[in-house]
Parts: C-alpha cells; sequence; structure tokens
C-alpha cells in the first residue's frame, strides 16, 4: 500500500465515523423535538379549556361584583331614608312627648306630697363632714374612752 492509499483509506474512515457520529445526533435531536412537539400539544390541549373556564369566572365574578354594587348602594339609601325618618319623628314626637312625661312626673310628684305627711326638711351642705357625736361613733365629747 502506498502512502496515497493510506491517508486516502484514514480519510475515509474519518469520515464515515464523523458522519455515524452526526446520524446519530440527528436521530436524537429527531427524538427530542418529537417529544417537546407531543409536550406542547398536550399543554396546549389543556390551556385552552382552562383558559376558557378563567374567562367564564372573571365574567361571573364581574356580574356578581355589579350585583354586590347594586345592593350596596340600596343599603346606603336605605340608610339615609331611616336616618331621615328618624330626625322626622324625633323632629314631631319628641318635644310633646318629653312635654307630656315632664307633666306625668310633675303630676306623680304632687300627688306623692298629698299622701305623705309633711316632713321637716333640714338643708344640706355637700362636703362637710358630720361631726363624731353624730355619727355615733360612740367617742365622748371630753376624749375619755
Amino acid at each position: 500500500m502506498s502512502g496515497g492509499e493510506v491517508a486516502g483509506l484514514l480519510v475515509a474512515v474519518f469520515w464515515a465515523i464523523l458522519v455515524s457520529f452526526l446520524a446519530v445526533v440527528l436521530v436524537r435531536l429527531a427524538q427530542t423535538l418529537k417529544a417537546a412537539t407531543k409536550l406542547v400539544t398536550g399543554v396546549t390541549e389543556q390551556a385552552v379549556p382552562l383558559l376558557t373556564e378563567a374567562s367564564e369566572t372573571v365574567r361571573s365574578a364581574q356580574s356578581q361584583l355589579s350585583r354586590v354594587d347594586a345592593i350596596a348602594s340600596d343599603v346606603q339609601e336605605v340608610t339615609a331614608n331611616a336616618s331621615a325618618l328618624s330626625s322626622t319623628v324625633s323632629t314631631a314626637f319628641g318635644g310633646p312627648l318629653v312635654k307630656v312625661a315632664a307633666f306625668g312626673y310633675g303630676v306623680r310628684r304632687a300627688l306623692g306630697r298629698r299622701s305623705d305627711p309633711p316632713r321637716s326638711r333640714r338643708p344640706v351642705v355637700v362636703g362637710r363632714s358630720v361631726p363624731a357625736a353624730r355619727r355615733g361613733s360612740g367617742r365622748r365629747r371630753d376624749g375619755k374612752d
């Protein structure tokens, strides 16, 4: 064998090994791309219904929030009406009822004074202490116990 034939043979073997290596790499790459395609397809099949459900849920929440807003405005209106009614009733009946209650109290006191015997009224001084003899402490005035 000559030197040219050996070099040619080595180049041919090198190219065969290189092509085999590239073929294995391309087969692996094709398998990886198939798996990625299946994964993307599965995710898409699951994501579309989830997004549809999420959209329906958001619409439902929005309608519920609009209902709650309507209820809150109705409650606010009822509260304002109740406040106005309360002040109207207080104005209309408050003064006369106080007068009737005061009149009733006065009548009861007047009738109570008629039935009770007259009592002697002594002035009460606030803030002063009662002497020891009146308190009933048992002490004598001369300091001897």
